[in-house]
């Protein structure tokens, strides 16, 4: 009988692809992250479905879309009772653990269920000595917390007993803002970090809908995330700089404490024989804005903030050093990690397994493209407006309908619909919106239509607003 992988996913918050070597990052190095997608795949084409933390990790924990397991914004807690990949495991034999970032309604009454063992950090957790929620209760761990979380997440492990097959999510904080390096770690990035090239974006394409956001360095990053006050005089342009080297010499320096403890569970596989025979996943829950377009953070789906890094190896059954260049999304996660285990598929799961693709077995065609929503609008602090949209290999359409639906979490303000139309092929960096251009118009016409008809398959209603295209 073929032996059934361990499983490890390690999972951080806000960990954009091109911060990572093995994306080619200019910025910084993370040769432990590197070392998975050297023993196995590197997956250049990962997107969430919502770039938000709690609806991305409700999205990969149960293997469906935000308006089926109802966590589509921030204070939209789970019902964690539904079906997930861990569920199914459970039942298959697999012995399971949560370990840190929960951050879907913990300590209200949501914790984790289906788990054999639960520790978790309180909503976005602290860096420093972090509190932890578990079933014994509210306790206060001294240290750091992304070397707490791998210690539990080991000792877990170690304390087993018999010969079952484990799986355990090793989830992070880092690299969430605020940025708080370790010691180790602070101060690795003093000299000037390179501006991504769209740092001066005008935005004179864009739509009135992502210009409103208040996500812009210099406006809109505060002195209590950086942690120090800016200099006197600075020009706008000036202050937004300083600003994304202040940002960025934190938020790499907590990417590289991350990199550190992939590294130690790298080596404790190692050391106990089952790097080969363990599935490991490291993933982040979207992507970030790292002053790309003048911006930080994520929401919008925009490509920094819709792609999701993923690598993952398992030796024994998977190749080395491939890169999977199809579409799949933060939903597929789920019945890939169970056909991984030879687990059936929850009859609820929506995403399609792209395991057999990495077989070479494929069992269906190629996704066509993907779809995203982002629910909430006009949130308190970054004023994003609610849309969706469909991207293909090549094109990019988004619809801002701008309505908060009555959700908890979204602000009082709607604004008129807008769309807005990306030819990547042309356009990689999305500077030119040509929704209005007549070149486009029937690629325009035809992205509508496939955007209406995945709504309908996936079981998505269009807001009011959007008229029905013209042949569906």
């Amino acid at each position: 009988m073929t032996r059934r992988p361990n499983i490890v996913m390690i999972l951080t918050d806000d960990h954009a692809s091109h911060s990572i070597g093995a994306y080619g990052s200019v910025v910084n190095r993370t040769p432990r992250i590197d070392e998975i997608a050297e023993n196995g795949w590197r997956f250049d084409n990962c997107f969430a479905t919502n770039a938000l933390c709690a609806p991305s990790r409700a999205s990969i924990l149960t293997g469906t879309y935000g308006h089926v397991n109802g966590v589509t914004t921030l204070v939209t807690p789970i019902d964690a009772s539904q079906p997930t990949f861990i569920s199914r495991l459970r039942e298959a034999g697999y012995r399971t653990a949560m370990i840190g970032k929960w951050h879907m309604g913990d300590g209200d009454g949501h914790d984790p269920q289906n788990f054999d063992h639960w520790d978790v950090v309180i909503e976005q957790g602290e860096y420093w000595n972090p509190r932890f929620l578990s079933a014994d209760g509210l306790r206060t761990v001294e240290g750091y917390a992304t070397d707490i979380i791998t210690d539990l997440a080991l000792d877990w492990v170690e304390g087993l007993d018999g010969d079952d097959p484990w799986c355990v999510l090793i989830y992070h904080k880092a690299p969430h803002r605020p940025w708080e390096p370790d010691d180790k770690h602070q101060g690795m990035y003093t000299d000037p970090v390179p501006l991504p090239e769209t740092f001066h974006d005008d935005y004179a394409t864009r739509s009135a809908s992502a210009r409103r956001a208040a996500v812009r360095l210099a406006e809109n990053l505060n002195e209590e995330d950086l942690k120090i006050t800016p200099p006197e005089g600075l020009s706008y342009e000036d202050l937004a700089i300083w600003k994304y080297q202040r940002f960025m010499e934190d938020y790499l320096a907590c990417v590289a404490s991350v990199d550190d403890n992939v590294g130690r569970v790298i080596d404790w596989l190692r050391e106990r024989g089952d790097f080969d025979d363990t599935l490991l996943m490291y993933a982040s829950d979207q992507g970030f804005f790292l002053g790309d377009h003048g911006w930080f953070d994520k929401r919008f789906m925009y490509e920094e903030s819709l792609r999701m890094p993923l690598v993952l190896s398992y030796p024994r059954r998977l190749a080395a050093g491939g890169a999977f260049t199809g579409m799949v999304t933060n939903v597929d996660f789920a019945q890939t990690i169970l056909d991984a285990a030879g687990v059936a598929h929850d009859p609820r799961m929506q995403g399609r397994s792209f395991w057999p693709d990495l077989l070479g077995t494929p069992r269906q065609p190629p996704a066509a493209g993907i779809y995203y929503r982002y629910w909430e609008h006009d949130d308190k602090f970054h004023k994003a407006p609610a849309h969706y949209g469909y991207r293909t290999e090549r094109y990019k359409i988004i619809y801002f309908y701008n309505d908060g639906l009555g959700l908890p979490g979204t602000g009082p303000f709607t604004y008129p619909p807008e769309w807005e139309l990306y030819d990547m092929a042309t356009d990689p960096h999305e500077l030119r919106n040509v929704y209005d251009d007549p070149a486009y118009r029937e690629i325009r016409e035809e992205l509508k239509a496939a955007m209406w008809r995945e709504q309908a398959r996936l079981g998505d209603k269009p807001h009011p607003s959007q008229p029905r295209p013209a042949g569906v």
